[in-house]
């Protein structure tokens, strides 16, 4: 539960990152509708990783939790530079997939929070086997079913956003 202004800014923009990432990831890509949700998802990560950051210093321990703030940040550069950098060899392609597991990040970041409550519920106490645990199969459960799903989607990906061959005219 946040307990000042940096936890409830942090947890007001990973809500709003849910919610616009499964926009995302559900509905077509390439549309207004897409790069304006993307534009929402996108800020709210920022602050979200950002606020993370300073969760850390609040805090003064650097955990498991914040480890992954990294990999969430690192990801979400990834997946926004192909929009503006155009050297790569399937722009398109690896916008979406970082993209999509800057979503799955999310997805298993949200699962590892709602989990770490479970020893509080249980009343188990200071029980970090516990803690970790719980933290590492909901990840998993939840990074292992985004990836059968990504699976599927890449392939799909490939094909339609296929980067054109530059051809030498003959003439």
């Amino acid at each position: 539960m946040p307990h000042d202004i940096i936890g409830w800014t942090h947890t007001i923009f990973a809500i709003i990152a849910l919610i616009t990432g499964s926009l995302i990831l559900i509905n077509p890509k390439g549309s207004l509708f897409h790069i304006r949700t993307g534009t929402i998802y996108v800020i709210s990560m920022i602050i979200v990783c950002a606020s993370a950051f300073l969760i850390y210093r609040v805090h003064k321990t650097f955990g498991i939790l914040h480890f992954f703030a990294i990999i969430s940040t690192a990801t979400l550069i990834m997946g926004m530079t192909p929009m503006y950098i155009k050297n790569f060899k399937q722009p398109i392609v690896s916008h979406l997939s970082w993209m999509y597991w800057s979503v799955i990040g999310l997805y298993c970041a949200f699962a590892a929070e709602l989990f770490t409550r479970l020893p509080i519920i249980l009343n188990i106490k200071n029980n970090y086997g516990v803690f970790y645990l719980v933290v590492g199969l909901s990840t998993g459960i939840v990074g292992m079913t985004g990836s059968w799903f990504f699976k599927k989607k890449k392939s799909y990906w490939e094909v339609k956003f296929r980067k054109p061959q530059n051809k030498l005219n003959d003439n």
